[in-house]
């Protein structure tokens, strides 16, 4: 397809990044060694032209290569004598003086010759007071580690200097270690350049990874949040695999409940021109109790199809969540309850205790009732979770004498609260009729199909959260949690 972007396989991906790694690093490796053998090499021929420039001095040789070596005026000379080297002509300002004095032993300490320099520079001082101290070598060697010094720093200074009694020269090695002389620094380019392969292959492997965990978060919270009939992710070629098969898994299961809730719709539909012509003939039917039984026969037949109907379509998740208000939509039900005259309250939030950090007067931390809050606020399906509380008061009302509904929250989830008051059944038999079609052992008693629970069970799950029960004050707690967001 033209203009669509060809997706590398992880594998493809992993290669190229080690590829890529790797001749990066061998560039930064090779940019390192080489300006460090470079500079390595600058330094070498300063201290080699160093060496030479002594043996110039001593022996009035020719200069090396790269160094004018010019004798000084009388005049000049007398100024250098005093060691007043700033008052020379064609110098920097301001200027910096490092005097040097480099002896050669001879045979005993009193016949060696010294080498006078004055470095004037107009940035810094050197620090050769080491170099002219060391006795370790002779003065030619030392004046190599001076010049080497100076090509290290990376200056154009100008020398002075005069052997024994000789007479004052003016030296210019700018060409041998002058900053123009000295090679081109490459190692922050490797440092950069090693920085930049490592910021695009975390890049690289963040964003692949990204593409999974948006994809694995989008598929967690679907449930919860709904989500669109067929996903589109970019990234590796795995990730679009999965995509497809998913997309082939939701559009199979979509169609799947798709086409029992139409059955069940078709059958519910109809059974009611049968169900309403033996309606007709049961009142034809003079046997008062005969006739009471087959409409109830009727009623089950018809109530069974519409619940299982109800349970197909909270399976399909057609409803869209949004913001709603959970206390109003609670209270709400409970007034629907109690104008029709069923004994269902609501009880009120109970306030949560904060504790306090420890005074200076005491020991002991402090604490503090804070009110329950009055609208708590989720993220849901409205017409789901009314059916889903619906269904736990009316369990409450069969199985008990009374209903009492609670509503709390904190921070990531809220919890809904119905308590029924006399119930027989234990923890582990309600519980046990939570599966669809289950029903208590009272079930001849009262009415109902055994989906109830099934239903508050899916919307539960829809939400984040789950379906439990606790022991009451007088009979069974059902605890309805869903997530807040």
């Amino acid at each position: 397809m033209p203009g669509r972007r060809v997706a590398l396989r992880l594998r493809t991906l992993g290669l190229l990044g080690m590829l890529a790694g790797f001749a990066a690093g061998v560039a930064a490796a090779w940019l390192w060694f080489a300006s460090v053998q470079g500079w390595e090499r600058y330094l070498s021929r300063a201290y080699a032209t160093g060496v030479g420039l002594y043996e110039t001095l001593r022996y009035d040789l020719p200069p090396p290569e790269g160094v004018v070596v010019t004798p000084l005026s009388p005049a000049q000379a007398a100024l250098a004598d005093r060691g007043e080297f700033v008052q020379m002509p064609e110098l920097p300002s301001p200027a910096f003086v490092t005097n040097v004095s480099l002896i050669d032993p001879g045979p005993d300490l009193l016949s060696g010759t010294v080498l006078s320099l004055g470095i004037v520079s107009g940035t810094l001082q050197y620090p050769v007071a080491e170099i002219a101290l060391a006795d370790a070598h002779a003065a030619a060697q030392k004046l190599g580690s001076v010049t080497r010094l100076l090509a290290a720093y990376c200056s154009e200074p100008v020398l002075f200097a005069r052997h024994a009694d000789g007479p004052w020269m003016r030296i210019d090695g700018t060409a041998v270690w002058g900053c123009g002389a000295a090679p081109r620094d490459l190692r922050l380019a490797a440092v950069l350049l090693s920085l930049a392969a490592f910021v695009v292959l975390v890049t690289l492997v963040s964003d692949t990874s990204a593409h999974f965990d948006r994809f694995a978060r989008a598929l967690r919270d679907r449930r919860r949040l709904g989500g669109p009939d067929a996903y589109a992710v970019e990234g590796p070629a795995e990730l679009r695999e999965i995509v497809a098969a998913v997309n082939v898994y939701l559009d199979a299961e979509r169609e799947q409940l798709s086409k029992r809730a139409v059955v069940l719709s078709g059958i519910s539909h109809d059974l009611g021109t049968p169900a309403t012509r033996l309606r007709l003939r049961t009142a034809l039917i003079p046997d008062r109790e005969l006739r009471e039984k087959l409409d109830a026969d009727i009623d089950r037949m018809t109530g069974m199809i519409e619940s299982v109907l109800t349970l197909t379509r909270s399976e399909l998740n057609a409803e869209a969540p949004r913001q709603l208000s959970l206390s109003a939509l609670v209270e709400a039900l409970v007034d629907d309850y109690r104008d029709v005259g069923k004994p269902v309250e609501l009880r009120p939030g109970a306030p949560s205790v904060v504790l306090g950090g420890a005074s200076l007067f005491s020991s002991q931390r402090g604490h503090g009732a804070r009110p329950a809050p009055h609208d708590i606020r989720v993220t849901g399906r409205p017409v789901s979770l009314q059916r889903a509380v619906s269904n736990l008061v009316e369990n409450a009302l069969k199985y008990g004498r009374r209903a009492t509904v609670g509503i709390e929250a904190d921070m990531t989830h809220a919890r809904i609260t119905v308590e029924d008051e006399g119930s027989e059944m234990s923890i582990a038999e309600i519980e046990s009729v939570i599966a669809p079609f289950r029903r208590g052992a009272n079930h001849g008693r009262v009415n109902g199909f055994g989906l109830g629970l099934t239903i508050v069970d899916t919307v539960a799950q829809q939400h984040g959260g789950r379906l439990y029960f606790e022991e009451g004050a007088h009979g069974l707690r059902a605890c309805l949690e869903i997530l807040r967001s």
